[in-house]
Order: structure tokens, then sequence, then C-alpha cells
């Protein structure tokens, strides 16, 4: 059973399938029909600027949109919600690489949104026995993220330059991510499934890629020279963060398979043929 708001991220579904919203106010009833166990809670309003520009429809999603699924799972008799939270939780690190224990000081409403729900996880957990295994991300990215959106780099920067343009970074390009594969992050939510009740675990590759690093290799992937173009920093952008995923292998048998180059590879050959080359627009040759 899947349930989104259906959007540019959906292509053919073959499961049963419900175009909701999680504030909807029938989110219950679907629930109570189709009685899961478990519940992966990937919904959320995903934009950090978005979060900074619209912070009462960033709050609306991400917490009140958690509690009323929330609500509904306990309604419905769900054993356990594994919940997609963010590093942003996290805010500019006071060490690197950073663990589970670090203090939480986010820089913006996204990064604030996504701990509030965590906490509402504990309370139910303690009020009504439903278990919980809480993923903070690094930086997801894969096939089929929207490339005209702004939570992902690595679609952004695949888009541009396989149409030949020149990526934009906004400040140096020397601030540091944790790029972790999508394959990777639904590994970690199945395993989490069955292991790491009512724990919080850092899913990440404990590896750091400056954006200035990630635009020479995407370069050397595809085979093009392409400059960035350099812009002023955005508000609430973190400087510095990578995660330490020791906890992950420990708590849920998880670590990282992909490397970054291999990740690339495959999402950059995955939309050279989903969407550029019926029209002749896609440049340079993939390197293996």
């Amino acid at each position: 059973m899947i349930i989104y708001q259906l959007g540019k991220g959906i292509y053919k579904i073959k499961k049963r399938f419900f175009n909701k919203d999680i504030t909807d106010d029938d989110l219950c009833e679907i629930l109570k029909k189709e009685k899961p166990d478990y519940v992966i809670h990937q919904a959320a309003q995903i934009d950090v600027q978005k979060s900074i520009d619209n912070p009462v429809f960033d709050t609306k999603v991400n917490i009140l949109g958690t509690v009323n699924l929330l609500e509904c799972c306990r309604k419905s008799g769900v054993k356990k919600v594994i919940y997609a939270s963010s590093a942003a939780v996290y805010g500019n690190p006071e060490y690197l690489p950073i663990d589970e224990g670090h203090r939480i000081n986010p820089i913006s409403s996204y990064g604030i949104s996504k701990h509030t729900a965590e906490h509402y996880f504990e309370v139910y957990s303690q009020l009504y026995d439903l278990k919980y295994t809480i993923l903070r991300y690094a930086n997801v990215y894969g096939i089929r993220q929207d490339p005209k959106g702004e939570g992902g780099v690595i679609s952004i920067f695949t888009d541009k330059m396989l149409k030949g343009k020149r990526p934009v970074i906004f400040g140096d390009g020397n601030q540091t991510r944790d790029f972790v594969y999508v394959k990777d992050v639904a590994k970690a939510n199945l395993l989490a499934l069955e292991r790491g009740d009512n724990e919080v675990v850092n899913i990440s590759t404990n590896k750091p890629t400056s954006i200035n690093e990630l635009v020479e290799i995407m370069n050397k992937i595809m085979n093009t020279s392409l400059e960035p173009i350099y812009t002023e920093p955005r508000k609430g952008d973190i400087v510095h963060s990578y995660l330490d995923n020791k906890k992950a292998l420990d708590v849920i048998g998880w670590r990282p398979e992909y490397s970054l180059e291999d990740g690339l590879r495959e999402i950059i050959e995955y939309y050279r043929g989903k969407y550029y080359v019926e029209d002749e627009v896609a440049v340079g040759k993939i390197r293996r």
C-alpha cells in the first residue's frame, strides 16, 4: 500500500495506491481499512529555503502531518513506524563526523520541524506502545529525484549538465555534504522494520564531499568540462556536514554499498535515457 500526494515523482505504480496527503482528514479511514502492520513515513516538506520563506506550511506538513499520521497508526493498530528524519536537526556541527549524540541545534525551520516530529514518536511509544525507528538521513540522491525541485543538488546538477549548462553553486563550493544513494537508504528502511526499535540512527556514508569535488566527479563521468557558476550562499544552509554511521551497523545491520561514483553513474545514465536521449540533448559519454 502506498499513500502519496501525486506529483512528478510517480511513474508506474504496481501496488495499491492512494493519492492522499498526510494532512488529510480521511487518512485514518484508509489505514483502518488496509490495517498495515508497519508504516514507513517518508512524506515531508523537504525544501530548506521554502521552510524559511513559509514556516507555517513547513510546520503544517512536517509536524501536524506527522501527528495526524501517528494518530491514524494508533487507531488502526500499526505495530511500528519508520520515520525519515534529517541531518538538518543537528545544525552546524560542533565536531565531525556527527554522531547521534551530537547536540540538536537546527538553523532552519525545516530542521526544527523534523526534530519536533521526532519527539512525538517518543511520546506515542511511551503512551501507546507504538514502536518506531528514526532514521536521520544525510543527503539522499538517486533516480526519480525531481531535478526541478530544490531538495537534491545532484539531480539539479545532472539536469543542467546533461543539457550542457553550467551548474550553479551557492557559496564558494567548499561546503561539504554526505551523499548517500537512495537504494542504500531503501535497504536501511527495510532492515529497520524488524530491528532498532525505539532507536535513532544516522543513515550516511561517513564520507564528506565538497560541492566543488562533486562537480569534478560529474564532469569526469560525463566526459565534460563545465565550470560552475558561483553565487551568494543561501540562508539556512549548513557549511559542513557528514554523519557517523557506526550505530547503523550495530543496531540495524546496515552499511552503504554504493560509492558516490557508482551512484552518480547510475543516476546520470537513468536521466540521460529517461529525459534527454529522445530529444538528442544530452552531452558527453559516460566513462566507465
